[in-house]
């Protein structure tokens, strides 16, 4: 069943999306996905210790001083950081808001798009349960906007120090939100290896 708060011919971009709808299985239905929670067993790959341990201690020297009350900061001080570890080591293409129109339902910018060889990944800065809904949206369009082969898509929200996954089945149209949470500085570790991993497979 359609949210009624949702017209066929209303414009929306991805951030009106939290405004509108309450819950990330709602607007995966009004598109024709579903949903489920459930634990994902990541692939992860291997990453070198000294240059996790340099990271790690970088954040946690500078957590002290840095507010993050903002979504700016939590981008460019936490996210930001480990996105750019990720991309030194998989050499994946990074587009920071990146805009991406599918038609007048589905348009905005995107907070991260990574793409690799065979996989793609956006991440969405912000809550958790909020950003969720905001990352459907973005993965719906992105299903309908890439023309390769890719069977599933990739997704993360992060806080900046919690980050929370999910993937996009392309064929079955099933959107699977990982029940784990991964907290940076604790699980940078596992994080780093899981981002890596994904864009790797």
């Amino acid at each position: 069943m359609k949210p009624s708060t949702l017209s066929e011919k209303g414009s929306y971009n991805f951030s009106d999306y939290i405004e509108i709808i309450n819950y990330v299985e709602d607007i995966l239905n009004y598109f024709g996905y579903s949903f489920q929670r459930q634990e994902c067993d990541w692939e992860r790959s291997n990453y070198p210790d000294e240059q996790l341990d340099a990271l790690k201690s970088r954040i946690k020297e500078s957590q002290p001083y840095i507010s993050m009350t903002s979504e700016a900061a939590k981008r460019e001080f936490m996210i930001a950081p480990i996105l750019i570890e990720v991309v030194s080591y998989t050499h994946a293409q990074l587009k920071v808001e990146f805009p991406l129109v599918v038609n007048e339902q589905l348009k905005g910018i995107v907070d991260y798009y990574l793409e690799s060889k065979n996989n793609c990944l956006i991440i969405e800065a912000g809550e958790l349960e909020k950003g969720f809904i905001q990352l459907a949206a973005e993965l719906i369009a992105l299903d309908k906007w890439l023309e390769n082969k890719t069977h599933k898509l990739y997704g993360a929200v992060s806080m900046g120090n919690i980050w929370q996954f999910c993937i996009l089945d392309r064929e079955t149209k099933l959107f699977t939100q990982d029940l784990n949470i991964w907290r940076v500085p604790a699980d940078l570790d596992d994080l780093l290896k899981i981002l890596i991993g994904i864009l790797s497979i």
